[in-house]
């Protein structure tokens, strides 16, 4: 399962990335496979895993914010491993060149 995510506070300001930075170091000592970028992070795992690590995300938000946005989408398919690099890999041989990532 792969399940892209976004979470900022609404009620910090302008300039969120301290709160973001946060999130991220809560993904990165998951030890989920993930890939960040500037407006979502994408990571993979088992429902349970995934979005235990989601919840924690959140918890920690909320506790240093009022408002919190947050945005999930889930591709879910069977059987399916290795997709956070497998799908880009895929594209790369269909186009036959490297794509920035």
């Amino acid at each position: 399962m792969l399940v892209s995510f976004s979470i900022f506070p609404t009620d910090k300001g302008e300039s969120v990335s301290k709160y973001v930075a946060k999130t991220i170091d809560i993904v990165d000592k998951s030890g989920l496979p993930y890939r960040t970028s500037a407006m979502s992070t994408v990571v993979e795992g088992s429902w349970d895993r995934v979005f235990k690590v989601i919840k924690k995300c959140r918890d920690n938000m909320v506790k240093e914010s009022n408002r919190v946005y947050m945005v999930i989408t889930i591709d879910d398919r069977k059987r399916a491993k290795s997709r956070l690099t497998g799908k880009v890999n895929r594209i790369e041989k269909v186009l036959k060149r490297k794509i920035n990532r």
